[in-house]
């Protein structure tokens, strides 16, 4: 009951501030980090293809960007990391607020 009182911004907080989605973020981070650097900084004889990592690490859901035009595949890098973050913290507290597992011993 008390998971249904929340706000949105509390249920984001939530969701989002946790170990395994904050790790992930940062794995992202890392990432689109290095392709910068290897898109600015990298001189290459042929296309690098160092750009797909940050589309790979974010998928599926950035996966839905690709074909847009402009500037929006790089939104979907965004929307990505968030989605993919979020669903991985609603794991971690789902699995961190189940109870223990309790076996029946038998008394002799």
């Amino acid at each position: 009951m008390a998971d249904s009182a929340r706000s949105l911004p509390q249920t984001l907080r939530h969701h989002l501030v946790n170990p395994v989605a904050l790790g992930y973020l940062a794995i992202v981070a890392a990432v689109c980090a290095w392709v910068t650097v290897d898109t600015l900084f990298v001189a290459h004889q042929d296309a690098s293809l160092a750009g797909v990592w940050a589309f790979f690490v974010t998928g599926p859901t950035s996966f839905l960007f690709v074909a847009l035009p402009g500037p929006l595949p790089f939104v979907g890098i965004a929307v990505g990391a968030f989605v993919q973050a979020f669903a991985l913290g609603a794991l971690y507290r789902w699995f961190t607020k189940r109870p223990p597992h309790r076996t029946h011993s038998s008394a002799a």
